[in-house]
C-alpha cells in the first residue's frame, strides 16, 4: 500500500509531525478505534459483562450455599452428638437393668434352691425319724423275742404270751424311767 501524504503534512515538520505522527492518520485511527469500541461495547462487552456477572452470582451463590451447608453440618453434628449421648445413656440404662434383672434372677434361683434344700432336709429328717422309729420297733420286737427266750431258759418253762408280754412291758417301762 502506498501511503497517502498530504501536502500540508510534508511541509510541517514541527509539532506532532516532528514525532512522526500524522494528525490525519491519528484522527482516522481515533475514529476507527471509537467505531470498534462502540461495536464491541454493544455486541461483545454486554454479553461478556453479563456472563461475568452471571458467573459472579453463581460463585456468590456457591459461597452462600457452602456457608449454609457448613452451618447445617454443624447443627447436624450437634444433633448427632446429642442423639449419640442419649443412646449411650439408654444403653447404659439397659445394661444396668439387665445386670439388676440378672442379680434378681440369681437371687430368686438361690432362694428357690435354698427352699428346695430345706424341703429335702426336712423330708430326709422325717424319713430318718420314721426309719429310726421302725428300727426301734424292730429292735424292740427282737429284744422281746430274746427276753422271752431268756426267760424261758431261766424259768425252764414256757410262759404264755399274755404273761410274757406283761413281764416284758414291766421291764421296758422300768428301763425307760
Amino acid at each position: 500500500m502506498i501511503p497517502i501524504v498530504f501536502a500540508a503534512e510534508q511541509t510541517q515538520s514541527s509539532g506532532i509531525g516532528a514525532l512522526g505522527i500524522s494528525p490525519s492518520a491519528f484522527v482516522i485511527q481515533l475514529i476507527t478505534f471509537l467505531f470498534v469500541f462502540l461495536l464491541l461495547k454493544k455486541y461483545a462487552f454486554k454479553p461478556i459483562v453479563a456472563l461475568l456477572e452471571e458467573r459472579r452470582q453463581t460463585i456468590d451463590n456457591g459461597v452462600k450455599a457452602g456457608i449454609e451447608f457448613a452451618k447445617q453440618r454443624a447443627i447436624l453434628e450437634a444433633e448427632h452428638d446429642k442423639v449419640m449421648s442419649e443412646v449411650r445413656v439408654e444403653a447404659d440404662q439397659v445394661i444396668a437393668n439387665a445386670h439388676k434383672e440378672a442379680r434378681d434372677v440369681i437371687r430368686a434361683a438361690e432362694k428357690t434352691a435354698s427352699r428346695k434344700v430345706e424341703t429335702m432336709m426336712s423330708d430326709a429328717e422325717v424319713r430318718i425319724e420314721g426309719e429310726s422309729v421302725r428300727a426301734k420297733l424292730a429292735l424292740e420286737k427282737d429284744i422281746i423275742g430274746l427276753i422271752s427266750e431268756a426267760t424261758e431258759a431261766i424259768v425252764g418253762e414256757k410262759v404264755d404270751m399274755k404273761k410274757d408280754g406283761e413281764i416284758i412291758e414291766k421291764i421296758l417301762k422300768a428301763r425307760k424311767k
